[in-house]
């Protein structure tokens, strides 16, 4: 009798669990945020795949796809091989998640496909197709990033447009600039409602950054009517470059450099949440210095 009641209290305490987890599913909404670009170059992809694990480390669930389509890259930001890509997806062979991959920090990765022809011309319904598909996930995450190619693409606005807010990546370069304020102009005339951010990378400085912010808000309040938001900047940072030419996030490989404190201010705007930077002077600084001498 006593085995039997102890197997009773089991079976009852598991149903409530699984009953717990099914109401938490119900009620948790995943945050869609795509990060783009009007102009290939800027940094787009490596903010993206830093921004996830920042993310990450602030105890988020998160998904990033690459879905910049036919020349993904994030895999080799990652440093990894992926098995299965987007193309496996789109030709009906593999589901969504039969394709994700395992990042740091529990990270979710859904690989896209390089020097693919098929993924860099996919027609319009495939595009709804895959969009559809990726509903699917809504509630297993907190957020989910999709990184999309640069420029004006149809993929790019159908990413953009599907998204809850929009993450613009630019530089202080005239160019760049020029080309993040043609894409705003984009996805305000498909009437875009969600909330465009601005993130000004590879500055030298926060000021430099605030000045560019203000060229792109004067001129999108002017001529479209509406006020973008400044999310942040990332300063210019050689270990970025070290990072990427080691094919690690630099996050990880160096989590106390400049780049990194500016991605972690950055996520914990997007969370509502507070970051303190790393004491210039301690022990740990040390020994985290000492660590990336020696990398």
């Amino acid at each position: 009798m006593k085995n039997q009641a102890d197997n009773l209290r089991l079976l009852v305490k598991s149903m409530k669990q699984d009953l717990e987890a099914q109401i938490l599913g119900q009620e948790r909404k995943t945050r869609v945020i795509t990060i783009t670009s009007g102009k290939g170059g800027v940094g787009k992809s490596n903010f993206a795949v830093n921004l996830a694990i920042a993310l990450a480390d602030f105890r988020q669930k998160v998904i990033l796809l690459d879905a910049d389509l036919g020349l993904a890259n994030i895999d080799v930001i990652f440093g990894i091989t992926p098995e299965y890509n987007l193309a496996h997806v789109i030709a009906g062979e593999k589901t969504v998640s039969q394709i994700m991959c395992e990042g740091p920090k529990g990270l979710k990765i859904i690989p896209g496909g390089s020097g693919m022809h098929e993924l860099a011309n996919l027609s319009e319904w495939q595009i709804d197709s895959f969009l559809t598909k990726l509903s699917h996930l809504e509630g297993i995450a907190d957020f989910f990033l999709i990184d999309t190619g640069a420029g004006l693409s149809k993929a790019v606005l159908s990413f953009a447009l599907s998204a809850d807010e929009i993450i613009v990546i630019t530089t202080s370069e005239p160019t760049a600039l020029t080309d993040a304020y043609g894409l705003v102009k984009s996805i305000r005339q498909q009437r875009y409602s969600g909330k465009i951010n601005l993130v000004v990378n590879r500055v030298s400085s926060a000021a430099e950054a605030v000045t560019v912010f203000n060229k792109l808000k004067t001129a999108s309040s002017r001529f479209l009517k509406y006020s973008i938001d400044y999310l942040g900047a990332v300063r210019e940072d050689p270990k970025v470059g070290d990072a990427v030419k080691e094919q690690q996030p630099f996050i990880i490989k160096y989590p106390v450099c400049e780049a990194s404190k500016d991605i972690y201010t950055i996520a914990a705007k997007i969370t509502d949440q507070e970051y303190q930077p790393p004491a210039k002077n301690g022990i740990k600084t040390f020994f985290s210095k000492v660590t990336e001498y020696f990398r």
